[in-house]
């Protein structure tokens, strides 16, 4: 039984990638930290914000509703490190591994929305 959200594995990868992600970053161009950098980071962070909250929610739609805007913080950040790969701004083994751990958190969401979804709702 779950006691809390830190206890969601897609909450614990989601928060291990937002470490990732700004270690990543700290090494882009200075002019880049207004730009890319910082929507990079807004992007990250949201994906553990949206999913506490959401489990900190009152209802199992609510709580869907969060992890679908995680899910789209998930894709955004998906593009934008697409980008900084191709701007050449990530070593190519980092670019690889935020790829591939963004891939795994993006299919753990999918997973749990849908369990979710399959839920009967009481009433």
């Amino acid at each position: 039984m779950l006691k809390n959200y830190k206890d969601l594995k897609v909450w614990q990868k989601s928060y291990e990638l937002c470490l990732e992600i700004y270690g990543i970053t700290a090494k882009f161009p200075k002019e880049e930290k207004y730009g890319l950098t910082s929507q990079i980071r807004r992007s990250v962070v949201s994906i553990p914000s949206n999913i506490a909250e959401g489990y900190g929610r009152k209802t199992t739609l609510d709580y869907i509703r969060m992890l679908y805007i995680s899910y789209g913080s998930v894709c955004e950040l998906e593009t934008q490190i697409l980008l900084a790969g191709d701007l050449d701004l990530i070593e190519k083994d980092e670019l690889g591994t935020a790829k591939k751990n963004i891939a795994e958190i993006e299919r753990m969401l999918k997973a749990l929305i849908k369990s979710l979804e399959n839920k009967p709702l009481k009433p």
